[in-house]
């Protein structure tokens, strides 16, 4: 390949995207428009961040926007989708998008909530396992969400929430030292919570090991998932995980805010005695509306639900996993791995583009972060001048994420080529 011939590169990056065995979806959804003129449409690398709307979307909004003027109320029974029970409508395919059993799953609140209402399950300090491990570079949510569980159950978060690093000199968090501190801090872990896909630099972490050794440990594992549901496969009821929680307005597609996904492994939604807040929609459908004081929790996640589903909200979040149980994650997978490889490999000849996220394509999501200098101004000019839109996570780290459902190879060409000139 040879950087000093643009116009072979873009030949190249047309050809790897007619001859894809996945060919790109990028028709099924609405994609920004380019300034400047030079293309129609904009190079979208922040589906990290927020994901592209289906074109599909708006038309399931005005049937329940129909439902909702024709039948009012009756349409929780009489709805083309009836509203009573739509939340079931999700659960199949977002089993299948996370590796879990159907009863294990259930679409509700946003993300934090939802682990929130995990860890008020199951982070029960007692005695010297206290602690909570996070990685040090977590989503401050996150991180403001375990020091507020420490500080709920009378503990010093400084003392309770141990932050993970990477060595020296190193920017990624090693599997082997996860697992060394496991062996040798254990008994002391009362609950391990990582992000499956690291937000900042993009790794993707060991999930199966990492649950095996924190439970061999005897803490409980949970995962956030905002950056690996809809990027990597997962399969979370074989790996034994304990409980995850996922957005969906990233990979998923569902719009800003869009409702979150969240697992109960299939022991604990079996486990009555597991403690739970609990809400009207956490009871038994079928005695939901006889309006008893006592609470009677189905076997399932559901039993975790509080309140009934937002139909409006969830509709986008059923538009988009249908489009990922037509297309499968392991396609999916396989394509993203063509992607970000053949963008590192344009970008790593550039000698001031330093790539932080891991050169294993085996250890990294669909996502490339770089370090450089004025992030925020360099995602700035790439937008207004190029129209190939990434995110920045300040001071110094600009992510590109191509997410195979709508982004290409040429969209990758073009990114490499507008940083070359930028940078």
């Amino acid at each position: 390949m040879n950087v000093k011939d643009p116009a072979g590169l873009e030949e190249e990056a047309r050809r790897l995207d007619e001859t894809d065995p996945l060919p790109t979806l990028r028709g099924e959804f609405l994609i920004p428009p380019a300034p400047g003129g030079a293309h129609p449409e904009a190079a979208y690398f922040a589906g990290n961040s927020l994901g592209l709307q289906p074109r599909s979307v708006a038309g399931r909004l005005r049937e329940e926007l129909d439902d909702w003027a024709r039948l009012a109320v009756e349409a929780h029974t009489r709805g083309r989708r009836p509203w009573f029970g739509y939340h079931e409508l999700l659960r199949e395919p977002a089993a299948r998008l996370v590796g879990a059993r159907p009863h294990e799953v259930v679409a509700m609140n946003s993300l934090t909530v939802d682990l929130h209402l995990m860890m008020a399950s199951f982070y029960r300090p007692a005695g010297t396992r206290t602690r909570i491990l996070i990685e040090d570079t977590a989503f401050p949510s996150d991180a403001y969400a375990v020091a507020s569980q420490a500080v709920h159950h009378g503990l010093d978060p400084a003392a309770t929430v141990v932050r993970l690093k990477p060595r020296p000199g190193e920017n990624i968090l090693r599997t082997e030292d996860v697992l060394g501190h496991l062996e040798r801090e254990g008994d002391t872990v009362a609950l391990v919570m990582l992000g499956g896909v690291n937000y900042l630099t993009g790794q993707l972490m060991d999930m199966p090991a990492i649950t095996k050794a924190g439970r061999a440990a005897g803490a409980v594992v949970g995962w956030d998932l905002a950056h690996a549901a809809g990027n990597v496969p997962l399969r979370l009821h074989d790996w034994d995980v304990d409980f995850a929680a996922w957005c969906t307005y990233k990979y998923l597609n569902s719009g800003p805010g869009a409702v979150a996904g969240c697992f109960v492994h299939e022991r604990h939604v079996r486990d009555a005695s597991v403690p739970r807040l609990s809400g009207w929609w956490g009871t038994e459908p079928s005695v939901r509306f006889r309006m008893d004081p006592d609470i009677a929790p189905p076997a399932s996640a559901d039993a975790w639900q509080l309140s009934n589903p937002p139909i409006l909200a969830l509709a986008p979040v059923l538009a988009s996993l249908e489009i990922f149980d037509r297309v499968g994650m392991d396609a999916l997978r396989a394509k993203s791995l063509r992607l970000t490889g053949y963008l590192a490999s344009r970008l790593a000849p550039r000698a001031r583009l330093e790539i932080i996220t891991p050169a294993d394509p085996a250890a990294r999501g669909t996502q490339l972060s770089l370090r450089v200098a004025d992030a925020g101004g360099l995602v700035r000019r790439l937008a207004d001048t190029r129209g190939v839109i990434a995110d920045a996570r300040e001071p110094d780290i600009v992510r590109l994420a191509p997410a195979p459902l709508y982004c290409t190879f040429h969209d990758c060409h073009r990114a490499a080529e507008a940083l070359a000139d930028l940078v």
